[in-house]
């Protein structure tokens, strides 16, 4: 199947939903999504063609989608569309960009907040609920209904948002998560609905986004397409955890967790404010120290479209079993998909992934 038949770009009216393009002719094209971010899209067009169709691309009103074999692949907002040299270029990124342009001038999300123990997840719903409830400022992005046994704001600092100070809502969103942390976690997305129009979501996860999945797996001479780079690093490594939580100087919670492996003595402070009980912050460190003892980590791989990992098959925040095998080292281990990204301009039926070790997250009880 050939790059233009498998893969349309259009664009829509962010307020009607009107479409602006059915098939714009966009080359150099670049996009993904992200963990707690929006993601983001590149491409070019040619002088002449974005001079005939200017409405098509107004920035800060066009959304912009991505759809390969009748599937939306990506979706959002178009922010800039700039001449270079002999070409247009477009910038995007997807829903929750548009919270950066977004201010409460209200205050407390306009009698929403403060808030006092409350689950960052409401707060992040009512954060859209507000940017979303003012004149022309509905994208028609739905929230997750996700709930989590995080808390934000205390009776002695409960959550607020000041209007004087003209708070951006996406920071404040981003304030609520945390990609490391027992926080929720986010990603954006877009999907055809069965009336055929579109749904446009934030996915709220808790204690994690994605899952850990065992129908698909990414291996060297399978649907790796190159031998990636493994990394090996003692700067990462340690025998010994020196695990810190709750509680202010001699008071302070601590556990120790050494091992003697035949391996300098190499120690890691690993600071848990929140953790009140010894035997959970020594849990804790024991796990941190098995995970710094393995050394070897893949940070991106280039996958091809294949039965073993279909392109799209996986999320933002899953963990799957990674293979690498080359003339250097063979290496296997599950990894946690950060970011992916996409380019058909060149490579069709490719896709890279951003990867991360996914003993490098400790969710909690929860999980």
């Amino acid at each position: 199947m050939t790059a233009r038949s498998r893969w349309r770009y259009f664009t829509r009216n962010a307020l009607t939903g009107a479409v602006l393009h059915p098939a714009l002719p966009l080359a150099e094209v670049e996009f993904g999504a992200e963990l707690n971010g929006p993601g983001s899209l590149s491409a070019t067009l040619s002088p002449r063609w974005v001079k005939a169709n200017t409405s098509t691309l107004q920035p800060g009103l066009a959304e912009i989608y991505a759809e390969a074999d009748g599937m939306l692949r990506w979706g959002g907002l178009i922010w800039t569309v700039d001449p270079q040299d002999q070409e247009y270029r477009i910038e995007a990124a997807s829903w929750s960009s548009y919270l950066n342009r977004r201010h409460d001038h209200h205050g407390n999300l306009d009698g929403r907040a403060p808030y006092v123990y409350q689950d960052p997840c409401v707060i992040i719903r009512d954060i859209w609920a507000y940017a979303q409830g003012q004149p022309d400022g509905n994208l028609g992005v739905v929230v997750d209904a996700t709930t989590s046994n995080a808390k934000a704001g205390t009776p002695a600092e409960p959550w607020r948002s000041y209007w004087y100070e003209t708070p951006v809502l996406g920071d404040l969103m981003d304030n609520l998560v945390d990609e490391d942390a027992a926080a929720p976690q986010y990603t954006n997305l877009c999907s055809y609905q069965a009336n055929g129009t579109i749904r446009k979501r934030l996915a709220l996860g808790y204690p994690r986004l994605g899952a850990r999945r065992t129908d698909i797996s990414f291996r060297s001479g399978v649907n790796i397409v190159s031998a990636p780079e493994v990394t090996y690093s003692a700067d990462e490594y340690a025998n010994v955890i020196i695990a810190t939580g709750s509680g202010e100087g001699s008071s302070t919670r601590f556990a120790v967790d050494p091992v003697r492996d035949g391996r300098l003595r190499l120690e890691h402070v690993l600071a848990l404010p929140t953790v009140n009980g010894v035997d959970v912050l020594g849990r804790r460190a024991a796990a941190e120290r098995k995970r710094r003892q393995v050394m070897g980590e893949v940070t991106e791989i280039t996958i091809r479209d294949h039965p073993h990992a279909p392109l799209g098959s996986w999320q933002i925040g899953d963990d799957v079993q990674v293979s690498v095998h080359n003339a250097w080292t063979s290496w296997s281990g599950w990894c946690r998909i950060i970011a992916d990204a996409y380019r058909p301009s060149t490579h069709p039926d490719q896709a890279t992934l951003t990867l991360r070790r996914a003993d490098a997250y400790s969710y909690g009880a929860a999980s």
